[in-house]
């Protein structure tokens, strides 16, 4: 387990954050706050090489097991995984890079006991070993919000992802159709201005429209 390791997971972050939107007809796109997303540092690079299970905890390529509140490295050979790290970083999940669009959840990592005050010690871009995959467009989910996606009005001009297959608990009401530098270069059709977490591509407005 990981208080044996001394390593724990603090947390992860299965769906995307409250993604600030405009409608059309409102000046201004505030972009989002998304946990998922960061600075797009360009000298922060991920780790890049897998070193093997157990010499460093949740390296690229390793695997881990998915409990209730924990989630233990395993070798991805065992039974017992449930989702690879496809990149890992060793920045606070709001300093550092955004994951990779692929991803499905996050890992925040910590080093010390659940009761005593923890170490932050970075946070690992996850991708589920077998479906679904709610990080892949349209599949309500991840940390970040990409074209494909769907989203429903959560209210005071804020909308969240939702399944656009209409699984989730929200049925989809907009789906972002393409991304842009800027609002104004969104196509005529465009009823809904979302900020997309982390950007994509240096665009980080997607231009949605009803479903």
């Amino acid at each position: 387990m990981l208080a044996m390791l001394g390593w724990r997971c603090a947390g992860a972050v299965g769906t995307a954050g409250v993604l600030v939107a405009v409608f059309a007809g409102v000046t201004g796109c505030q972009k989002s706050s998304d946990p998922g997303s960061g600075s797009d540092s360009s000298d922060r690079q991920p780790s890049s090489s897998s070193s093997g299970y157990g010499a460093v905890f949740l390296a690229v390529d390793e695997c881990s097991s998915r409990g209730r509140a924990t989630f233990t490295e395993v070798p991805c050979t065992s039974e017992r995984a449930a989702a690879r790290v496809i990149a890992r970083y060793d920045d606070k999940v709001a300093e550092g890079p955004p994951c990779p669009v692929r991803t499905d959840f996050v890992l925040h990592i910590t080093e010390g006991r659940p009761t005593r005050n923890e170490v932050p010690r970075g946070y690992a871009c996850m991708r589920n070993l077998e479906e679904p995959h709610p990080g892949d467009p349209g599949g309500g989910g991840g940390p970040r919000t990409v074209v494909g996606d769907c989203v429903y009005s959560a209210g005071r001009g804020e909308v969240r992802e939702t399944a656009c297959d209409g699984s989730g608990a929200k049925a989809p009401e907009y789906r972002v159709r393409v991304a842009v530098t800027e609002r104004a270069l969104c196509p005529a059709a465009t009823q809904l201005y979302v900020a997309l977490g982390g950007g994509e591509s240096g665009k980080p407005v997607g231009c949605a429209v009803r479903v």
